[in-house]
């Protein structure tokens, strides 16, 4: 395996529904991943982009919850329906999504 360009971090922490932080898990994180494994296998971007469930990542309040690194960028609110454009303006084209990342004073 090369190293890659860009490893996501999909947040998928489950916590009971009546809790007050809220989780990502329970914002559909599960077929997220899923979403993002699926593009990724489209795209054949094995060596370019790497995708990692992860535990809570901080803001569960607002998620699900993806963080983009070497370029510490955190999305909020994602969902299935939104990995093919992080996938081509981000993780392909290195601009960010800005309508779904996180504000500074959030992370």
């Amino acid at each position: 395996m090369s190293k890659p360009q860009r490893h996501v971090f999909v947040c998928t922490q489950n916590r009971p529904p009546q809790h007050p932080r809220g989780s990502c898990g329970g914002k559909g994180s599960t077929a997220l991943v899923q979403a993002f494994w699926a593009e990724q296998q489209k795209r054949n971007a094995y060596d370019t982009v790497a995708i990692t469930y992860s535990g809570c990542l901080g803001p569960c309040d607002h998620g699900a919850n993806v963080v983009v690194y070497p370029d510490a960028v955190l999305y909020r609110g994602v969902t299935a329906a939104d990995v093919a454009e992080i996938f081509t303006s981000h993780l392909e084209g290195g601009e960010p999504v800005a309508r779904l990342v996180a504000p500074e004073a959030v992370w």
